[in-house]
């Protein structure tokens, strides 16, 4: 008998004693944080390496203008639903484009879904003003605009506001990975730099 045998012979002689139909999977855990979730959120995003901006719901496409000029981004993507007054020059994603025209694009605008402030995290699910998934990931410099109303406490508040059955996207700050050394690669399965402008 193998290792891996006779670990899962034990699971199941002891499974074999409990009634399925009285197991209750216990869900007390936390579902909600106290405290200003915005400021939390952009903390927690800061601390991914990303830049965060805060601004205004009637200066949007102001802070977008000078976000991008301050990274030097000028051939910008968009979904083709996200509102036209943001980024009036962009060339938007309708219909899909091919990768190496993603590719060749500096960068990238979109709205999301939900932002966590535990984690610092932003989902994308592919609704409104989001695009789909290769619009955010290839090109290497991503601002996404996260409005004060779509920003929650913690994971479990984020997943009752999805759809499950929708292709999510999860992102904690520009794409990086680490060698076996430890040494830093930015940039290897997604943009490298992350602006998040906060709305409201």
């Amino acid at each position: 008998m193998t290792a891996r045998e006779e670990i899962l012979g034990r699971i199941r002689s002891a499974l074999s004693t409990v009634d399925k139909a009285e197991t209750v999977v216990s869900r007390d855990y936390e579902q909600a944080i106290e405290g200003d979730l915005v400021d939390l959120f952009a903390e927690r995003v800061a601390d991914y390496r990303a830049t965060v901006v805060r601004t205004a719901t009637d200066t949007v496409s102001e802070a977008i203008a000078e976000q991008l000029a301050h990274f030097g981004v000028s051939a910008v993507l968009a979904p083709a639903d996200l509102p036209a007054d943001w980024v009036p020059h962009a060339v938007t994603d309708a219909p899909p484009l091919d990768v190496p025209a993603l590719d060749a694009a500096d960068g990238v605008v979109t709205a999301c879904a939900v932002g966590i402030a535990e984690t610092g995290t932003i989902v994308l699910d592919a609704g409104p003003g989001q695009g789909r998934r290769a619009l955010t990931l290839v090109p290497d410099f991503h601002l996404c605009v996260v409005r004060v109303d779509q920003i929650v406490g913690t994971v479990p508040e984020a997943i009752a506001r999805l759809d499950g059955t929708r292709p999510l996207t999860w992102i904690s700050g520009p794409s990086a990975t680490s060698d076996i050394e430890l040494n830093r690669v930015e940039g290897v399965h997604g943009p490298r730099t992350l602006v998040v402008l906060i709305v409201g």
